[in-house]
């Protein structure tokens, strides 16, 4: 009891320690992860000293009542739960193991994703436009057009351009309908709807597979145009080619049934998030200086974003370019000042946060299985001291003696691991949802963790073996 409460008060202070370093890591969005909701408080501690209380009783009480009656029958089952624990350790070490290192590849195959643009040197602003000009297109439009010009005047600016929204993060969506295509319903899908500026494609280096980008030509009296992603060619257009063909879209006050050619399919983009195994949904661009007055009075309603690609630090150019935006918006602030790479890394950051958790996870079980199976293996040599120190006298090597621990503690370490593999064999199907870019058997994992952790449990061995093989046959005889 002694010895469990002692560990159990360390478990307490490693544990508290580990809480402030994980809330350091906090990616936000986690409910009650924050400093009032994850705590060690009074309830952590009384549960811990009672597990540790409990723990003492039991594992000290059984040894005890075993030694109280000691028979010559009794070793060979003593040495058999010994075995057992090992042999059960190693089996529920490899199937955490084997857990973690499935969703550990999953986050890695999560983070590998191309997102289908270029984050690199993009800063982005974001403006609340207040006024009746901007509810209407013309207005919004001369505040892009004077605002983007400005921007690209400054020195280090690559593009600049302006938009409702970002390549990730949501854009507003409606209802399209194409032309020519047979209906069978009131519309043929959905789609997000991004209204840019032209220069948008170049500020992300998002490519245009057929077709051309928007042009300043592309104003209020031009004919109406729009880009699709491939993922939208490719699903109404069989050859993928659905240059020429024309859409209407939208209902309610977003409305607009006026055909709108397309004249470009750009490349999909991806995002990095817990749904990143979903396919790329449709997406129809609009260049902003022709869209609807009531497309344009419901975007307004979010803050305008301007993104500019520099060819020097991103933020270096933050304060410039601020100055540009409050003189040609008469006045108004742009905030919210962030790279495309810290909001990428924001977007995966509670993905990175739960990689953190499942390395500490997988981390623990290796290093209690190398704990449990080096304090049983030493306890085994120790108890096994006179029959070593026989041996030893009869002849056997050091060599011999350090070579036969090491293959009786490594056979309950391959019956243990092989135990493990074959639950995880059944117990990983119910991870499949949770799972992307690998599969629930993945033969990386199920061939790599068994690998590792039998190279701990042969370091755990190795030391006790080593030891055995080192005792004086004359001080072990005379051992009681």
């Amino acid at each position: 009891m002694v010895l469990s409460l002692a560990g159990g008060v360390l478990g307490l202070i490693l544990g508290m320690a580990g809480i402030r370093a994980l809330l350091m890591l906090n990616p936000g969005g986690i409910p009650r992860i924050g400093q009032s909701g994850v705590t060690a408080d009074w309830r952590v501690v009384c549960f811990t000293l009672l597990l540790s209380l409990a723990t003492g009783i039991l594992f000290g009480l059984i040894p005890a009542l075993q030694a109280s009656r000691i028979e010559m029958s009794a070793v060979p089952r003593k040495n058999k739960v010994r075995a057992l624990l090992v042999v059960s350790e190693v089996s529920l070490a490899l199937i955490l193991l084997i857990g973690s290192g499935l969703l550990i590849r999953s986050f890695v195959s999560m983070r590998s994703i191309d997102p289908g643009f270029d984050t690199h040197n993009v800063l982005t602003l974001q403006m609340s436009l207040t006024g009746e000009q901007y509810q209407k297109t013309a207005g919004l439009a001369r505040l892009v057009e004077s605002s983007v010009e400005r921007i690209r005047a400054l020195p280090g600016v690559e593009a600049a351009a302006s938009g409702c929204c970002l390549p990730i993060g949501g854009a507003p969506n409606a209802t399209f309908v194409i032309l020519g295509h047979p209906l069978q319903g009131a519309f043929h899908a959905r789609a997000n709807m991004p209204t840019v500026s032209p220069d948008y494609f170049d500020v992300f280096k998002l490519p245009i597979l057929r077709g051309r980008k928007f042009t300043d030509r592309d104003g209020a009296g031009a004919p109406d145009v729009i880009i699709v992603n491939q993922a939208m060619a490719r699903q109404f257009w069989p050859n993928g080619d659905a240059i020429g063909a024309q859409i209407t879209f939208g209902s309610g006050s977003t409305s607009d049934h006026r055909p709108h050619e397309i004249v470009g399919i750009a490349g999909d983009v991806r995002e990095r998030t817990d749904r990143s195994s979903d396919p790329p949904g449709n997406t129809i661009y609009i260049p902003l200086p022709q869209n609807s007055d009531g497309f344009t009075a419901y975007i307004v309603r979010m803050p305008t974003t301007w993104m500019i690609r520099a060819r020097v630090e991103p933020h270096s150019l933050s304060s410039a370019i601020k100055t540009e935006l409050i003189q040609a918006s008469g006045g108004l602030p742009a905030v919210n000042v962030r790279s495309m790479d810290e909001i990428m890394s924001a977007s995966t950051a509670r993905q990175d946060f739960n990689m953190v958790l499942m390395l500490i996870f997988g981390g623990s079980a290796l290093l209690l299985a190398a704990i449990g199976i080096y304090g049983l293996m030493a306890f085994s040599v120790e108890q096994r001291t006179r029959e070593i120190g026989i041996r030893i006298a009869l002849g056997a090597g050091s060599n011999n003696v350090q070579n036969m621990v090491i293959a009786q503690g490594m056979l309950l370490v391959l019956i243990g691991a092989a135990i493990g593999v074959a639950a995880s064999l059944g117990l990983t199907r119910f991870l499949e949802s949770f799972l992307y870019g690998v599969a629930a058997l993945d033969p990386v994992v199920f061939i790599a963790v068994p690998i590792l952790l039998a190279a701990v449990a042969l370091a755990a061995i190795w030391f006790p073996a080593r030891r055995a093989s080192r005792i004086d046959p004359i001080h072990a005889l005379r051992c009681e």
